[in-house]
């Protein structure tokens, strides 16, 4: 078998070491822009540039590092997708900023007289605008000089590897290149979605070896042959990565792929038993606790001015109460803002709702955008109906329809719902099947993932999207 001659060897960096990269790399520029924008306030206040004076001043490295890496998580700036496009990405990045000036705003006017600079913020708006503008316009240049996309290897022919060749060509054509397929020695010369079959199980070494490959994605969800297996053997013996195809997939994702784990069901459960030695399930009723306490202070400010515009909008109640399915399929109601025309589903019956949705009236509007509506669930989350975080809870309707057309689907009534969670996060708002499709598989990497960090990163990024008022 021929094989194109090999290029000179170069790093191949992991998605994670390429966002860790990223995050290091904004830093940097943070920390920089701190340190000039406190050298442009000394010389504008006359004021001795002294290393006494940069060490005096040394919280403001610690504040607007934090609340960069927070405004960034919360705008989905670490996006690997959005980095590749550099004009969204400048978009989000003035975005970020004016966020970071508010919140330097609020805190500026709820403290004493001359108690924080006056133009300091400004100082450093603009120079961490430039600084982190230059650093995300030059890292695509420097990470392909320094490093190449990790070459992946597929082993398998069958639908699984279409499937996997569709999800790194969407999410991940930067850090992955596919160098071909392995398959049985008849298929050689075949081509699956643009990428050839190049050699059978006697050829994988050799290919792999040749082609510097780093990793080998096992997508054949059939029994492999003899010869195959061993050639995946030996690999794992020479130290390449023998990846499963669902791993890869959640991966690059962020999502488990339900339709494509056929009998292995093991890839939907969580990671991590239920162990009474566990302190998350705990930690995480706390927190619920504490925030839903928190908010329910606020949805206690809000409700008269919002239930009187509800009032002068449109007839019909300030609340709307529906029934949702919830942890072992319990069934509860759940609590929001009316943002529909009353009796919104006489005709149509149980339906999902959609983007410009005729029913929702121009109030629901604003309250559907900001996410307000959703405020009453508080509620549920003190009555231990509902968490902050977990897989949306869907009405009885749907998911008795759903559990018979979608693989696993009730594998998402093993947790609490949630007021928000990953597939709202990630995803947009579901209108048909397909969308519970696509947040199904969101959904169950949360319940595979879970932890308090993945929980914080979620409710980081929920906040991002009320700031952008992008809910429907």
């Amino acid at each position: 078998m021929l094989f194109s001659p090999a290029p000179q060897r170069r790093l191949q960096l992991r998605l994670s070491e390429r966002r860790l990269l990223l995050m290091a790399g904004d830093v940097a520029a943070v920390v920089a822009a701190v340190f000039l924008a406190l050298r442009i306030w000394a010389v504008v206040g006359q004021i001795p540039f002294t290393p006494a004076f940069v060490a005096s001043q040394g919280a403001w490295f610690v504040v607007f590092v934090l609340v960069w890496v927070l405004l960034a998580s919360a705008n989905d700036f670490y996006d690997l997708r959005l980095v590749a496009q550099r004009g969204a990405a400048f978009q989000r990045l003035l975005i970020i900023t004016l966020q970071m000036l508010v919140v330097y705003l609020i805190i500026f006017f709820l403290s004493e007289r001359d108690a924080l600079p006056r133009l300091f913020s400004l100082y450093y708006g603009l120079l961490s605008f430039g600084l982190i503008g230059l650093w995300r316009f030059i890292y695509p240049t420097i990470t392909g000089w320094a490093s190449e996309p990790r070459r992946v290897l597929i082993v398998g022919t069958d639908w699984a590897a279409e499937a996997i060749i569709g999800a790194i060509g969407r999410y991940a054509y930067d850090e992955y290149e596919i160098v071909g397929i392995i398959g049985e020695a008849d298929e050689v010369g075949l081509t699956i979605c643009g990428v050839p079959v190049i050699g059978g199980g006697r050829d994988l070494l050799t290919a792999a070896l040749h082609n510097r490959v780093t990793e080998l994605v096992v997508t054949s969800t059939r029994e492999l042959s003899g010869q195959i297996f061993q050639g995946v053997m030996d690999a794992y013996v020479r130290g390449l990565t023998v990846v499963p195809m669902p791993l890869l997939y959640e991966r690059v994702t962020g999502r488990v792929p339900v339709e494509h784990v056929n009998k292995h069901w093991a890839v939907v459960l969580p990671l991590d038993s239920q162990s009474l030695f566990r302190p998350y399930p705990f930690l995480k009723r706390a927190l619920d606790i504490v925030l839903a306490s928190l908010g329910l202070l606020v949805f206690a400010a809000l409700l008269p001015p919002i239930a009187l515009a509800l009032r002068l909008d449109s007839p019909g109640p300030i609340f709307y109460s529906q029934q949702r399915v919830g942890l072992n399929g319990r069934l509860f109601h759940i609590y929001k803002f009316r943002t529909m025309i009353q009796d919104a589903e006489a005709h149509s019956g149980a339906v999902f709702s959609r983007r410009g949705d005729p029913r929702v009236t121009r109030v629901g509007r604003f309250l559907r955008k900001t996410r307000l509506d959703e405020l009453p669930q508080l509620i549920n989350v003190l009555r231990g109906e509902m968490s902050l975080v977990g897989p949306r809870p869907e009405r009885p309707e749907h998911i008795e329809r759903l559990v018979r057309k979608i693989p696993f689907y009730r594998t998402r009534l093993v947790i609490r719902p949630g007021l928000t969670g990953w597939a709202q996060v990630r995803y947009g708002y579901g209108a048909d099947d397909e969308d519970a499709l696509i947040k199904l598989q969101y959904d169950l990497y949360y319940i595979r993932h879970q932890s308090l960090a993945l929980d914080v990163n979620i409710m980081v990024r929920t906040a991002g999207k009320i700031l952008r008022m992008s809910g429907v």
